[in-house]
């Protein structure tokens, strides 16, 4: 069940939102398992990411910061995409 404090009405209203109904902690979650703490803190140059990270620090740092959610969010984004690329690619030939 997505926190209240997950709703931003102004970017998830919208169904071709790729962001509909995406937790904060559902973005993180993912990033993590899919790129690691180090990564993500290279890739959004966030210090949440860098310095005793955790999901729950994080999370209440994203929650109340605009700036860094945005860029969680677009670096969600992109790593969704590269994903499908490479599902669609399939295996690599020999």
């Amino acid at each position: 069940m997505p926190d209240a404090s997950d709703d931003d009405p102004k970017k998830r209203t919208h169904t071709n939102d790729p962001l509909h109904g995406v937790t904060v902690k559902a973005m993180v979650t993912m990033l993590v398992e899919e790129l690691g703490w180090e990564e993500m803190s290279e890739r959004a140059r966030i210090n949440c990411f860098y310095e005793n990270p955790s999901l729950n620090s994080s999370l209440k740092f994203l929650r109340k910061t605009p700036w860094a959610r945005e860029r969680v969010e677009r670096l969600y984004l992109q790593t969704v995409a590269r994903r499908e690329r490479y599902e669609r690619r399939g295996p690599a030939k020999s």
